[in-house]
C-alpha cells in the first residue's frame, strides 16, 4: 500500500485502464518470460561445443565454474565511450563489477558494448538524424549480448538519452533475468546554467566571440559525469530509481567517490543475489509492470522532466506487453502536482536537487499523497518505500539510513501540500493540428497561452537563416515540419533555443510547432513538439501556411490552426523535397525511416515484433464545434 490508504482512485483507474488495455499483450510477454524461466539455466542446456566457446578465454578457475553450473553468472553490457562524459566513468567497471560478482558468489562475463552518442556533440549536425534511431540499434545490440544464453543475470551501465531506454528495452526481451541498471553519477558543478544560457543569447546577437562561448561551455561540460541540466539523461536516472531498477539513492551521487564505488560494487552483488540460483529470484519482466510504468510517468510529471520521455516510456512499456498512451500520460498529469524546479525549469541544477531531498525525499512526498504505487517489486525488494531512504558509507561499509522528509531548499524541491504547480511538468495538447506535447514547467505563466500567424519552415536552418536575416518580426508561431521519425530521424532541434529565446526576450509572443523534437534541456519557449501525424504521414502539419493563425494554449491543452475546416482539408499536404539522406551514416538508416512507428507509439521500429498492435486511431469526438482533434496514433484515420 502507499501511505495510508494506497493510491488516491484517480492513479488507481488510470493504472486499472491501463492494465485492461495492456491484458493481451502483457499476458503474452509474461507467458514468454514463464516458458524461459522453467526451462531452466540458460548455459545448462547449451551443447558441449556451445559451452566451450563460451569460456574458452576464461581463466581456469573461471572455466571450473562455468562448467559446473555451480554460480550464477552476470552478464556485463556496457555503453562506455570516451566521448560522453556521463559515460567516461565506466570505462573502469567491468573490472571492479566482476571481483564484486566473486565476493558475491558469483561470476562476470563482459557480455557486449552498445553504441553510445551524445547529443550534445551531434546537435545541429547531420549525426542528430541517428540519434533516435540509436535506441532502437542499442536495444538489439543488447540483445545480442545477451543471446548467448549463458547468464543467469545483467547489469547495464548506461546514463544518458537514448542508451538507457536502449538498454532497458534490450533487457525486457530477455525478462527471465534479473537486472540492475548501473548509474554513474552526475558531474560536479560548473558554472551556472543561467549564465551559460546568458552567453548564448549574446553570441547570438554578435556580441560575443566564439572563443568565450567556447570557454563558457566548457567551464558548464568540465568534467566526468552526467551534464547537470534536468534534461534526458537525468531524467533516466530519476525514472530507473522510482521504477525499481537502481538501488535506492544509486542515481545522482557523482562519480569517483567513495559513495560511488560502493554502490556500484553493491548493485553487482544485488543481481548475483536476486538470480533464480538464490532465494530472492527478482526477473525484470516481474520489476517492470503497469504500476511500475505509472510510478515513472508520476516522477517525470512531478519534476517536469525530459519530454523525449514521452516517447521512451511508451517504447518501454510495449517492450513488457504493456500498452501506454500519450492520454495515460495526459490524465495523470492532472493530478500529479510539479514538486522541483531543475534548470531548465529554475535556476538549480540536479547536484542542488539531490542535496535538497533529492529523488528519495520525492519519492516521500508522492508516496505520502498516494501519488505513487508502493505495492511493486524493485531489484533492492518489495515495496518503493525502501527508496525513501539514503545511502551512506560509514567507516568503510555501506549502510543505508531513514532520508530527509523535509525540504532543504524550497525554491529546488517542494512539499505535495505547496507546489510548484497543481499540475505535472508535461501536457499532452489535442486540436486540428494533431497531438503534441508542451513542457510547461519551463514556460512562464504569461507564454503559456500565444496566438499569431505562422512561419513555416521544412528545415531547422531555414529557420536560422531567416532569424538572422531580420525576417522574424512581430509575434509569430514558428513551424518546423518534416522533422518527424519517418521524414529525417526526428533529430532534436535544441539549437533554436537561443534564438527564440531572444525572440521572446526582445518582446515578441513566439511559439514553436514541429513534429521534431526538443531537448529536454530546452525551456522559457512554448513548444509543441512530437506533433502527430507528423508531415511524412500527411498530417495536418502538412497543409499549414504562412499566415494561418495558430493558437497554442497550454492552460486548456489545445493546438488549433484557425481556418476554415473544409478550405484547410481540401488544401494539399506538403511532401518531404529533401534528397535522400547521405553522409554521416544517415543512408544506413534508410530502412529505420521507413519502418518506424508514430512518436505516440514509441517511434519503434519494433512495432509488431514485439506483439503490440499499431491500428489507426479514429477521430476523437470534436472538443470545439467544426475541429477535428485526434487522439493516441499518428496515423490519419481511413
Amino acid at each position: 500500500m502507499t501511505g495510508p490508504t494506497g493510491p488516491i482512485p484517480a492513479i488507481q483507474e488510470i493504472t486499472a485502464r491501463i492494465a485492461r488495455r495492456s491484458e493481451p499483450t502483457r499476458t503474452a510477454y509474461l507467458e514468454r518470460v514463464s516458458e524461459a524461466i522453467e526451462s531452466g539455466t540458460s548455459r545448462g542446456r547449451l551443447g558441449c561445443a556451445n559451452l566451450a566457446h563460451g569460456f574458452a578465454a576464461s581463466d581456469p578457475d573461471e572455466k571450473l565454474v562455468l562448467r559446473a553450473n555451480t554460480k550464477p553468472n552476470i552478464a556485463i553490457v556496457s555503453a562506455y565511450n570516451d566521448l560522453l562524459s556521463a559515460h567516461k566513468p565506466f570505462e573502469n567497471y567491468p573490472a571492479r563489477i566482476k571481483k564484486a560478482v566473486v565476493r558475491a558468489h558469483g561470476i562476470a562475463q563482459f557480455a557486449g558494448g552498445v553504441p553510445a552518442m551524445c547529443d550534445g556533440i551531434t546537435q545541429g549536425r547531420d549525426g542528430m538524424q541517428l540519434s533516435l534511431f540509436s535506441r532502437d540499434v542499442i536495444a538489439m545490440s543488447a540483445a545480442v549480448a545477451l543471446s548467448h544464453e549463458m547468464f543467469d543475470g545483467a547489469v547495464m551501465l548506461g546514463v544518458c538519452d537514448k542508451i538507457v531506454p536502449g538498454l532497458l528495452i534490450g533487457a525486457l526481451a530477455f525478462g527471465h533475468l534479473p537486472t540492475v541498471l548501473i548509474p554513474a553519477g552526475p558531474m560536479t558543478s560548473g558554472i551556472p546554467n543561467g549564465e551559460k544560457a546568458r552567453i548564448r543569447k549574446l553570441f547570438e546577437q554578435g556580441l560575443v566571440d566564439r572563443e568565450t562561448l567556447l570557454d563558457t561551455e566548457a567551464a558548464s561540460y568540465h568534467g566526468p559525469g552526467t551534464c547537470t541540466f534536468y534534461g534526458t539523461a537525468n531524467s533516466n536516472q530519476l525514472l530507473m530509481e522510482i521504477m525499481g531498477l537502481h538501488l535506492p539513492g544509486a542515481s545522482l551521487p557523482n562519480p569517483g567517490t567513495e559513495l560511488r564505488d560502493a554502490l556500484t560494487d553493491a548493485a553487482a552483488a544485488r543481481v548475483t543475489s536476486i538470480t533464480s540460483q538464490g532465494s530472492e529470484y527478482t526477473p525484470i519482466a516481474h520489476v517492470i509492470d503497469e504500476k511500475a510504468v505509472v510510478n515513472g510517468v508520476v516522477g517525470l510529471l512531478a519534476t517536469g522532466g525530459s519530454t523525449n520521455h514521452t516517447i521512451h516510456l511508451v517504447a518501454i512499456a510495449r517492450a513488457a506487453g504493456i500498452a501506454l498512451t500519450w492520454d495515460d500520460i495526459s490524465d495523470l498529469g492532472r493530478v500529479v502536482p510539479l514538486l522541483s524546479r531543475i534548470y531548465p525549469n529554475g535556476s538549480a541544477d540536479v547536484n542542488h536537487f539531490h542535496a535538497a531531498g533529492g529523488i528519495g525525499l520525492l519519492i516521500h512526498e508522492l508516496l505520502n499523497a498516494g501519488l505513487l504505487h508502493d505495492d511493486v517489486q524493485t531489484v533492492a525488494g518489495p515495496g518503493l518505500r525502501r527508496y525513501t531512504e539514503e545511502p551512506v558509507v560509514i567507516d568503510g561499509t555501506l549502510e543505508w539510513r531513514p532520508g530527509p522528509t523535509k525540504t532543504l531548499d524550497r525554491d529546488v524541491l517542494r512539499p505535495v501540500s505547496d507546489p510548484f504547480s497543481p499540475e505535472g511538468g508535461v501536457r499532452i495538447m489535442h486540436g486540428n493540428l494533431g497531438q503534441a506535447v508542451v513542457k510547461v514547467s519551463a514556460v512562464a505563466a504569461e507564454h503559456q497561452v500565444i496566438t499569431a500567424p505562422a512561419r513555416v519552415f521544412e528545415t531547422d536552418k531555414g529557420f536560422l537563416t531567416a532569424f538572422r536575416s531580420g525576417e522574424l518580426d512581430g509575434d509569430v508561431v514558428v513551424v518546423i515540419r518534416q522533422q518527424g521519425p519517418a521524414a529525417n530521424g526526428m533529430p532534436e532541434l535544441h539549437g533554436l533555443t537561443s534564438a527564440l529565446a531572444l525572440m521572446q526576450d526582445r518582446g515578441q509572443r513566439v511559439a514553436l510547432v514541429t513534429d521534431g523534437r526538443m531537448s529536454g534541456a530546452s525551456g522559457a519557449i512554448p513548444a509543441a513538439i512530437h506533433v502527430t501525424p507528423e508531415a511524412a504521414f500527411g498530417g495536418p502539419i502538412a497543409r499549414v501556411q504562412d499566415g494561418d493563425v495558430i493558437t497554442l494554449d497550454c492552460t486548456t491543452s489545445t493546438l488549433l490552426v484557425d481556418v476554415d475546416q473544409a478550405e484547410f482539408a481540401a488544401r494539399p499536404a506538403v511532401t518531404n523535397t529533401a534528397p535522400p539522406a547521405f553522409g554521416a551514416g544517415r543512408e544506413l538508416f534508410a530502412a529505420f525511416r521507413a519502418t518506424v512507428g508514430p512518436a505516440d507509439l514509441g517511434a519503434s521500429v519494433f512495432g509488431d515484433a514485439l506483439g503490440m498492435t499499431t491500428a489507426p486511431a479514429e477521430p476523437a469526438e470534436p472538443a470545439t464545434p467544426g475541429i477535428t482533434t485526434y487522439e493516441s496514433s499518428e496515423r490519419l484515420p481511413a
